[in-house]
């Protein structure tokens, strides 16, 4: 009889526990519909039913309650009564922000303004304040772990720093001639090319270097027109002043003929301290750099005035196109600094400016082109090379910034989760302004200094919702009679 009574017994438990984890799966269920940390300081007891009657319950199992003292169906201890009083005293003291409440562990909705023992199990009550328990932040809800809970959830915290945010833009281009750099060399009067210095494209040239020598009898009809105004000039030296500034007029207006055609001055001083008509002059490179143009077929060839000889592109510097989005373009503008790596360089880094952005968007890819002016006194840069860019203009100075991660993102609003020291937490509401690098300029919600959670943040919201559905289901089964009879009952049918 006894075998059969303890078999039975046995399994009424497992009935008893089968059926609280199905009640604690299903609150914790409709808890995951509320949002991130929506624990809201209530009285889970009213003072009008809990003073109804007398009710009776296990220290161990306090989801068991009876109108009459006896065993717990669960596991046979004697029932103690439950003071209904000491359950809705914390009503009255609840929203007391100078009193200082006392809890127990196990039955968190007993709160007592001062020190004593649990009514319901018999342990020395805690200060409310004290790890596992629940407490309020200026109005907000906050909820307190054990220090131990934190470490096993690998809880880590960054602090609220002021700093620079700054707003990095990729993309990439190819190197290109400075237009500003580039000369075309040409002749201001016709002629015959007869000697050639330079003879294929690529080749490098140096400031006054010598291209080619050309015949014009234009040119050479002129030479002589100088020497016969100097000669002129020389025998009116003794004249009136009136006859001998008109000579030396005749040999200003020659020379000044001579270097409108691009005759340097060390040529045409040349001429005069020799006298004798040079038949050809020889054309030279206006600056240095690598040709990157010449006529083929030059020598002997007939030029005119205006015709492309040669190109010269000076290398000390070259232009790097890049194209930017529409939304990146108000952080681009002319002077701002960029780094450029290219895949023929790998590990090293070239700086360049931004020397100008064009007027107009194209209208199939919606992009702007830059231009970069980048420095090459190396020569190792040459026309057509693959670079990317990266710009890192400065987008706000001295901003009151948290890292990404600290910030849950529900759609409609956002949320950090201050960590107030000692296992306590509280989430806030944060208004947010740039993002960039992985950090958060935030407008309004925090301050300089304070410490955010980082990581596990839904596993403290979990922790929250875990102990209010507890809480939930023990001022419920406190409160209903029915509920408790309902409880009994049940505990009974198991036998």
């Amino acid at each position: 009889m006894t075998d059969s009574k303890n078999a039975a017994t046995s399994s009424g438990r497992t009935a008893m526990v089968g059926l609280a984890g199905l009640v604690i799966g299903f609150l914790l269920a409709v808890a995951a519909f509320y949002g991130p940390f929506g624990l809201r300081p209530e009285s889970p007891v009213s003072d009008e039913v809990a003073q109804t009657e007398q009710l009776w319950t296990c220290g161990m199992h306090p989801h068991v309650l009876q109108d009459e003292p006896g065993l717990c169906p669960i596991c046979n201890m004697d029932l103690v009564p439950l003071d209904a009083s000491a359950s809705g005293a914390q009503n009255e003291h609840r929203h007391e922000d100078d009193a200082e409440l006392w809890t127990c562990s196990m039955h968190p909705m007993i709160q007592e303004p001062e020190p004593g023992s649990c009514p319901i199990c018999g342990m020395d009550l805690v200060a409310a304040n004290a790890p596992g328990s629940l407490d309020s932040e200026a109005g907000r809800a906050t909820v307190t772990i054990d220090p131990a809970v934190v470490q096993n959830m690998n809880v880590r915290t960054d602090r609220v720093i002021r700093r620079d945010l700054r707003q990095p833009i990729r993309t990439v281009g190819y190197l290109d001639y400075d237009q500003e750099r580039m000369v075309t060399v040409t002749t201001k009067y016709s002629g015959w090319v007869e000697k050639v210095y330079v003879n294929y494209v690529g080749e490098p040239v140096g400031t006054g270097q010598p291209l080619f020598e050309v015949y014009s009898p234009e040119l050479v009809q002129t030479e002589q027109e100088l020497l016969s105004a100097l000669q002129f000039a020389r025998e009116m030296s003794a004249a009136p002043d009136d006859s001998r500034r008109r000579a030396e007029a005749l040999v200003d207006a020659a020379r000044t003929r001579l270097s409108y055609w691009d005759i340097s001055e060390e040529q045409i001083e040349r001429l005069e301290e020799t006298g004798e008509v040079f038949r050809t002059l020889t054309v030279v490179a206006p600056s240095k750099g690598l040709v990157m143009k010449r006529m083929a077929g030059l020598e002997g060839m007939a030029v005119q005035p205006g015709m492309e000889i040669f190109h010269i592109a000076d290398l000390s510097s070259l232009w790097l196109s890049v194209e930017i989005f529409e939304n990146q373009v108000v952080w681009v503008r002319e002077g701002t600094p960029a780094e450029i790596t290219l895949p023929y360089f790998p590990g090293k880094t070239f700086r360049g400016t931004v020397r100008f952005l064009e007027p107009e968007f194209s209208e199939k890819t919606r992009t702007l082109r830059v231009k970069i002016e980048v420095p090459n006194r190396s020569g190792e840069l040459r026309k057509g090379m693959f670079a990317t860019v990266e710009f890192s203009p400065l987008a706000v100075e001295n901003a009151v910034a948290v890292p990404s991660q600290a910030i849950l993102r529900t759609g409609e609003r956002n949320v950090v989760v201050v960590s107030l020291g000692g296992g306590s937490f509280a989430p806030r509401e944060v208004t947010l302004g740039h993002e960039a690098e992985g950090w958060v300029e935030v407008l309004q919600g925090v301050d300089e200094g304070e410490d955010l959670v980082v990581s596990a943040q839904f596993l403290l919201d979990s922790e929250s919702k875990l102990r209010e559905a507890i809480q939930k289901m023990i001022a419920e089964s406190s409160s209903s009679p029915r509920a408790a009879a309902g409880g009994h009952d049940h505990a009974r049918s198991s036998h």
